[in-house]
């Protein structure tokens, strides 16, 4: 493992910056980046929000000759930790315990951004031998929901739109080629106020709402078809409403997620909302309508067989001597924010781990070499390079 020191102490000095999207300042984990990526003269610049907030940190890696461009993507945020007494170890130890990475960020994705850090690093010094050029996007950003970082970096009118990007979420035996996608909004179920002791007998927003959900969940929604192996799904996420018990609600708030398919998109998923929402108002009337907002939405996608950049990660994991299936995932994730964009993405493979989003998360840092070399094989091929062997 000594010939990935370098990267393992990155990561680590990492997993010790706390950096808890909507929690922690993104300073000091911006910090600790920008202090390795100087110190080994590496370009790179800072992503900003639309409101100047710096939401993370693009390096890129002009190849000698012209071609196009690909990307590497790591978030450094993380999710919140939970109960930290439930916690065997700090979350934020990023002590190395036989063999595994311990601390929150150390899964997902501080260990791959460290690994695509030390990638960048060594095409920077052969850039030369390269057909078009390298991005790494460090994502500080990408917890919240919003993929701020990855937004600013499409936006950016200085970068180079890249032709693929490979996401280095965690996960050994998979590379995750496809996802489905979102719809969510927020319903606002209306009723008639008053005091919980009185004759009246309308039923409150509460008791709307809960018909609604019921509409909402009895919904007949299609299986899966084609070549998408996954069907869509409808989830109620909350439901907020009343105050004290001598008020009837006169409003309820319903969170809305349905996760769509090629065969049921967007446009499904809102034309049965509506006619849940339909039905609702007609058996049950009340003083004001009920109210769909959407607040989100991005397409499913996956990728065809031998599509770019995945046929060049599932090659050089046969290259080196791994099983890897290509998957598609329930969850979204950027990938489908970059298929709204037109731009093919892998989003997952990389070392064993346990915990992510949980309690002990941890990474493996047994796979690191063979992760590390599968990346770097592709991303080798993809840019035109066979290179020297993997250290």
């Amino acid at each position: 493992m000594t010939a990935y020191a370098d990267v393992i102490d990155l990561a680590q000095r990492l997993v010790r910056c706390p950096s808890r999207a909507g929690i922690d300042s993104y300073g000091p984990v911006i910090g600790v980046l920008e202090d390795w990526l100087t110190g080994r003269g590496l370009p790179y610049r800072r992503l900003h929000d639309g409101e100047g907030v710096t939401v993370g940190l693009l390096i890129e890696v002009a190849g000698g000759r012209p071609g196009p461009w690909w990307a590497l993507d790591a978030c450094v945020d993380t999710a919140p930790y939970g109960d930290e007494g439930a916690w065997s170890f700090p979350p934020d130890c990023g002590e190395v315990v036989d063999g595994w990475l311990l601390g929150r960020g150390a899964a997902d994705s501080k260990l791959a951004a460290a690994m695509f850090c030390g990638i960048a690093a060594e095409l920077h010094g052969r850039a030369d031998d390269l057909s078009g050029g390298l991005a790494v996007l460090l994502d500080a950003d990408e917890h919240t929901g919003t993929f701020g970082g990855a937004r600013a970096y499409l936006a950016d009118a200085r970068a180079i739109r890249p032709a693929g990007v490979l996401i280095g979420y965690p996960g050994l035996d998979e590379v995750v080629v496809g996802g489905r996608g979102l719809w969510r909004a927020t319903i606002a179920v209306h009723a008639a106020s008053g005091h919980s002791g009185s004759r009246r007998t309308a039923p409150g927003a509460v008791s709307r709402a809960a018909q609604l959900v019921r509409l909402l969940e009895e919904a007949e929604l299609p299986g899966a078809e084609g070549e998408f192996p996954l069907p869509p799904k409808l989830t109620v996420t909350f439901c907020h409403g009343g105050q004290g018990f001598s008020v009837v609600p006169d409003r309820c708030e319903l969170g809305v997620d349905i996760r769509t398919t090629p065969g049921f998109d967007a446009r499904a998923a809102e034309r049965l909302v509506g006619a849940a929402v339909r039905e609702l108002d007609l058996r049950l009337p009340a003083p004001r309508p009920t109210a769909i907002t959407p607040v989100a939405s991005w397409p499913p996608y996956r990728l065809g067989e031998g599509r770019q950049p995945a046929a060049a990660l599932l090659e050089a994991a046969s290259g080196e001597g791994l099983t890897v299936r290509p998957k598609t995932a329930g969850p979204s994730n950027i990938g489908n924010l970059l298929a709204g964009r037109g731009i093919p993405a892998t989003a997952g493979f990389g070392v064993r781990y346990a915990g992510l989003h949980g309690v002990d998360e941890r990474a493996c840092l047994e796979d690191l070499p063979v992760v590390h070399a599968v990346y770097r094989r592709a991303v080798l091929g993809l840019l035109g390079s066979p290179g020297p062997d993997s250290p």
